[in-house]
């Protein structure tokens, strides 16, 4: 898809991201930071799933973050306005005592999506945005949108009430490697859609890619973009190299390292059309490791701690409150929180696994038995929640 042209262009940027980011770690280095206090932050894409597996995925992210954009693709999906209410019913009554959190309902397009839905969504005043997956894109988008261009008058009345759009950026065709859907995504159907609408907010979620970041950095003031942690930190290799690791499985996968240098160096620049969105999605154990794997990776034990690593490998720990805890606030047009968090830089490890919806089911997390370099100064998860505590303090 890319070409040799383009593999060449990909090969300069790499040695010329690689020498900006050895600067920017040597000038860290000389200027160690050990604690970081910010502004307490929000998550603007997290999987909660839903029914028993609530207490343990609301426990986790409401400790994290105040706020979150909790995705529809539960089973059955949230399609509308009634459903996304008494999902966040659920939520709300799944939350630990005393956890202070705010669910920021969504609602998933379908092809049946209709204006008047958008406008029942937008008047209660509950429902933040709604969400495109492209059918067959990733968990449980088999409802969704096969052809965006006959929801025309749908996107009309979300640009009128001001209700933005969120976007799964991938195409599916079965001719386009997995690799390639993000460019392909953009160019085909992303690109025009914004120059038809150009009064809609639109959120290119869990940017993966050179073009992806490309794109969002240079569109219109109404585009924005989240970046995940583990698409920070990883490329591909942890997926695929030394046998195939099922727990770096996601979707959008994880890509190759010019790609990640693109969006370490996009948060670098502290560009404020980017913000926190983890994208954390826990499966089973069971179904992470059978013969078709479920896509997702789970970080909301430690989504901050992920998060200041990147940021304190490329020297950039000064931008981290505005991308975790500013931008995407001030994107959605919602106030900034109050109260800060404070993050140490204390390494601790990460359990073997959580307890996950019924008895015996289980939910491992990125970086299990391994250490994260930085802790959240909070209350570690419910003891009940762990399987396997390694140590006294654990993420």
């Amino acid at each position: 898809f890319f070409g040799v042209g383009a593999f060449y262009r990909h090969s300069e940027l790499r040695s010329k991201n690689h020498c900006t980011m050895a600067a920017a770690v040597d000038a860290a280095a000389a200027e160690a930071v050990d604690t970081i206090t910010i502004t307490a932050p929000d998550d603007w894409h997290h999987h909660l799933r839903d029914g028993a597996f609530l207490p343990t995925t609301t426990e986790h992210c409401s400790r994290q973050f105040r706020r979150a954009i909790c995705m529809p693709n539960t089973t059955p999906p949230i399609t509308t306005t009634e459903l996304a209410l008494a999902y966040r019913e659920r939520i709300l009554a799944a939350l630990p005592e005393g956890h202070n959190f705010e669910p920021l309902m969504t609602m998933y397009m379908t092809d049946g999506t209709t204006p008047e839905e958008v406008r029942k969504a937008k008047a209660t005043g509950m429902v933040t945005a709604i969400k495109l997956y492209p059918k067959g894109a990733t968990t449980n988008s088999n409802n969704g949108v096969t052809d965006i261009d006959k929801l025309d008058e749908t996107l009309l009345a979300m640009q009128e009430v001001g209700m933005p759009l969120l976007i799964h950026g991938e195409v599916t065709d079965s001719d386009v490697d997995i690799f390639d859907r993000e460019p392909v995504f953009i160019e085909t159907i992303f690109r025009p859609l914004v120059a038809k609408f150009p009064d809609l907010k639109f959120v290119m979620e869990h940017i993966t890619t050179k073009e992806g970041v490309d794109f969002v950095m240079n569109a219109p003031a109404n585009v924005g973009g989240t970046i995940t942690a583990h698409h920070l930190l990883y490329n591909r290799n942890a997926l695929l190299v030394g046998g195939i690791k099922p727990h770096f499985y996601c979707l959008p996968i994880l890509k190759a390292e010019v790609h990640r240098q693109a969006l370490l160096a996009a948060v670098a620049s502290g560009s404020t059309k980017l913000f926190l969105g983890t994208d954390s999605a826990p499966h089973l154990e069971c179904d992470k490791l059978s013969a078709c794997g479920c896509a997702g990776v789970f970080t909301a034990h430690a989504a901050l701690e992920f998060y200041a690593e990147a940021f304190d490998q490329i020297g950039k720990l000064d931008l981290l409150e505005a991308f975790c805890s500013h931008n995407g606030a001030d994107f959605y047009g919602l106030p900034r929180n109050e109260g800060t968090v404070t993050l140490l830089r204390s390494p601790h490890k990460v359990v073997p696994k959580y307890n996950y919806g019924t008895e015996g089911g289980y939910l491992v997390p990125l970086r299990a038995n391994a250490d994260v370099e930085w802790t959240l100064d909070v209350p570690a998860p419910s003891s009940l929640l762990c399987v396997g505590i390694p140590s006294a303090t654990s993420a």
